[in-house]
């Protein structure tokens, strides 16, 4: 899969997850799980995030964090290499143990992250793993009901949200996560928008600024379409062309909506220049395509329904 932006910055907070590669689980043992607790200690140590709330599930893992500095990436390659070089070791393997790079959204503090926090603690219950959420002991819920809590997990923002008196937020806490067992309540993670970003419009527009910013300064391009962008360009345009059940020339010669995107995504994954692109659609100029693609990101800024057809289209790049 092509390697997803991410966007960084002081402060910023994400929901991350790391799937086991084909689906194959990451935790072998009690010991596995420990193991990568003191690999979420330790990162702490030695770049200052903070771990808001985890569950580690048998073959993947999330992660709600914040980092005061712009380091997320150096952080869970930390986690996720050392994680790896350790269960590669202990089970005599060789090769990746996670599927790609882990998935990171970025999100609103302020409106979503007590829910991504339930969302996150709910976990083993939706598996059917354990009937309450305080029965699974891969997750920081128990330092959420409970005084005594672990020291990796920094619980003392979203305990204040629930409530301002500390002694009873433990309880209160417990109401607000267990009150949606046996519930059929939507995932918070269905509203993400573009595939990256959670919160409200508000937020949205701030954080496709920085996207915008982060997009113009470095592009992050798999290594794969930057020693074979033609191949890479063809793939895409195949995506679209299945997605929209339209012929191949539709969307490099007829324009609109379908030939905008197939520009914009040429631009973001394929490694190709904009002289390039241009070539693929009729010799237009370095300059147009610059344009068409500043139009396309503004458009996704205001058309959601369009940003979810970018994101199933991106989700099935190959990499």
């Amino acid at each position: 899969m092509a390697r997803p932006l991410r966007v960084e910055y002081e402060g910023a907070f994400y929901h991350v997850t790391s799937r086991g590669n084909e689906k194959k689980d990451v935790f072998s043992s009690p010991e596995d799980y420990e193991q990568l607790k003191t690999y979420l200690y330790e990162a702490r140590e030695k770049f200052g995030y903070k771990l808001h709330a985890y569950v580690l599930m048998t073959n993947h893992f999330h992660l709600l964090i914040e980092t005061p500095e712009a380091n997320l990436n150096r952080l869970m390659h930390y986690i996720n290499g050392s994680y790896t070089g350790y269960y590669n070791r202990h089970n005599r393997r060789v090769g990746h143990l996670f599927q790609g790079r882990y998935k990171a959204i970025l999100v609103d503090r302020d409106s979503y992250l007590e829910a991504l926090s339930r969302y996150i603690h709910l976990n083993p219950v939706r598996a059917g793993m354990v009937g309450k959420p305080e029965d699974y002991q891969y997750s920081s819920y128990r330092s959420y009901i409970f005084p005594a809590g672990e020291n990796i997990v920094d619980r003392e923002m979203i305990l204040g949200m629930v409530s301002n008196k500390p002694k009873e937020a433990f309880e209160r806490y417990r109401y607000f996560t267990e009150q949606e067992i046996g519930q059929e309540v939507e995932s918070p993670l269905k509203k993400v928008y573009a595939g990256m970003i959670l919160g409200e419009e508000r937020f949205i527009k701030s954080a496709l600024k920085r996207v915008k910013e982060t997009w113009e300064g470095k592009e992050e391009i798999s290594h794969r379409r930057k020693m074979n962008p033609v191949s890479g360009a063809e793939e895409i345009i195949e995506l679209i062309c299945k997605e929209y059940k339209v012929p191949r020339e539709e969307a490099l010669q007829k324009r609109g909506k379908i030939r905008n995107l197939a520009i914009y995504l040429l631009k973001r994954h394929s490694g190709l220049t904009n002289r390039q692109i241009g070539e693929m659609f009729g010799g237009i100029s370095f300059s147009a395509v610059s344009q068409s693609v500043r139009l396309f990101s503004l458009r996704l800024a205001e058309d959601r329904k369009l940003a979810k057809k970018v994101e199933t289209i991106t989700f099935n790049i190959k990499g």
